[in-house]
């Protein structure tokens, strides 16, 4: 190969080895849920601990659940969330069918789609019924992937606007 060749080669490879894999921490949360829904859940720990929070989230998306977490949902709690945040809701079955699909990074971020099934086991459902749909902001912090949002389908949408908001009216 020819000298000149070989350098952008290097950099290119340099590069790719540098960009941290967006799946672990998607996986680890959504490895939480189905534990946490299962028929005999085991020890789980919280999304939000503190250990996962400087671990697996972005600075900034920690700063924001610290300051709703200064406002928790119930007395006797620590959470700023009263329901599920990944299952989006209080009841469900356990998860079925999920997958995890990282999509083309842009800008900096990488979208990690996630569907499941919760409602299996509920019954009949409405003939337009779909999956529970989430989408991880991945981006790279420190040279590791961590999570920046978590973005629910429908008006639920962003988990980081939704800690925001408790924030300020806690504040209020």
């Amino acid at each position: 190969m020819k000298p000149h060749l070989l350098l952008p080669l290097l950099f290119s490879v340099a590069f790719a080895a540098q960009a941290a894999d967006p799946l672990p921490p998607v996986k680890e949360i959504m490895g939480e849920a189905v534990n946490g829904w299962s028929e005999n859940p085991g020890e789980g720990k919280d999304y939000f601990d503190a250990e996962r929070l400087n671990r697996i989230y972005s600075a900034d998306f920690a700063e924001t659940y610290r300051a709703a977490a200064k406002f928790p949902a119930y007395d006797e709690g620590d959470s700023p969330f009263d329901y599920d945040v990944i299952v989006s809701g209080q009841d469900s079955c356990m998860l079925d069918d999920l997958k995890i699909e990282p999509q083309a990074p842009a800008n900096g971020t990488t979208d990690v789609r996630v569907t499941f099934d919760t409602t299996h086991c509920l019954g009949d459902r409405a003939a337009d019924w779909k999956p529970t749909e989430l989408h991880f902001m991945i981006r790279q912090e420190k040279g590791h992937a961590v999570i920046d949002d978590i973005v629910r389908s429908g008006e639920m949408g962003s988990v980081k606007e939704e800690l925001r908001a408790i924030a300020e009216q806690g504040a209020e």
